[in-house]
């Protein structure tokens, strides 16, 4: 059992996917929150009537190893499907004393959980839903200006402009074909040309001739390409870059680039999503988001971070819920916007 500095039990639910785990780390750390981390895995037949049907008995809290195991949490924050389920059974299982947040929509109607977020691109609707443009992420604005203030040494002598270059991958929907990658490397080399400092980073998901092509990139106009070795610079690459390109295959990606304020520059492999079309074509006409053409274009704007709302509508829920129990009230260590 883990209790944190509030003195509350709070628990992050999913099936592990690494997304959904950052979106509801993101928001409990927005709180001044130390959440248990409790991945569900439920097998067949009952992972084919989620998230409508019950969890898998062999996870019920009276299991051997049972991930939801007593005693149950004050705040709950759970996402993906597998995990909709476990958080309805929570909620009874404690006599409705747990504070249940859903991230995302469940799929399963506004009153899956005490206090829902869901993108404003889903139809998601109701009292207890709030939705935002971007999702929650933990590229906070105290994070951004701690970067700008003490700067990465590996970065600082590049030459202005600098250029974050947020390289994602394949994924269901998105795929780098070798066209792809070529016309992205011809769009980079044109910057990189024009005299642009080049700060990469790729993910998991980025395909080796893509990694292969970025490294030597970066290697013939004196870039930074992290090969994953030393300290992650991933906020210190947005805290310092005068303009973001990204790979627009990746929601939470787009959305941490729009924290910083610089204009953000989306190149689209093929494939597609119809909900992120709709996610890119709102940022675009925010203003936020360009095409990438081989062109640094756009001028900065307001920085978008919906964490900090997210999370203080979920601290005023809460307190509602105490008060409701006859509960002492909590006071959260809210960041800022």
């Amino acid at each position: 059992m883990l209790r944190d500095g509030t003195g509350l039990i709070t628990w992050v639910l999913t099936d592990g996917k690494a997304g959904d785990e950052l979106q509801a780390l993101s928001v409990a750390e927005a709180l001044g929150l130390a959440p248990e981390i409790r991945r569900v895995m439920p097998k067949p037949p009952f992972t084919w009537l989620m998230p409508w049907g019950p969890i898998d008995p062999r996870e019920r809290p009276g299991a051997r190893g049972s991930p939801i195991a007593p005693p149950f949490p004050d705040l709950l924050f759970g996402s993906g499907r597998r995990a909709v389920a476990y958080l309805r059974h929570i909620k009874r299982a404690s006599g409705g004393r747990t504070f249940t947040v859903f991230l995302k929509d469940p799929r399963t109607g506004p009153k899956t959980a005490d206090f829902i977020w869901s993108p404003s691109y889903d139809r998601l609707r109701g009292p207890n839903v709030l939705t935002t443009l971007t999702p929650p992420h933990r590229v906070s604005a105290q994070r951004i200006e701690a970067a700008r203030a003490q700067p990465d040494p590996r970065l600082i002598h590049l030459p202005p402009p600098r250029v974050a270059v947020l390289a994602g991958g394949n994924s269901r929907h998105h795929r780098f074909t070798d066209e792809d990658i070529a016309r992205f490397m011809r769009h980079l080399t044109a910057i990189a040309e024009a005299g642009a400092g080049l700060m990469v980073t790729a993910s998991r998901r980025t395909p080796m001739a893509l990694r292969d092509a970025l490294t030597a990139l970066t290697s013939r106009h004196g870039g930074f390409f992290w090969d994953g070795s030393g300290e992650n610079p991933y906020v210190d690459l947005l805290a310092l870059a005068d303009f973001i390109v990204a790979t627009a295959d990746s929601f939470n990606m787009i959305g941490e680039a729009a924290a910083t304020g610089r204009p953000i520059l989306a190149f689209e492999p093929a494939g597609g999503h119809p909900k992120l079309d709709v996610y890119m074509s709102e940022l675009k006409r925010h203003g936020i988001v360009h095409p990438f053409e081989g062109r640094l274009e756009g001028q900065p704007y307001e920085p978008l971070n919906s964490t900090p709302k997210v999370a203080k509508a979920i601290a005023e829920g809460f307190s509602r819920h105490r008060r409701a129990l006859g509960m002492p009230d909590i006071a959260f260590s809210l960041e800022t916007p």
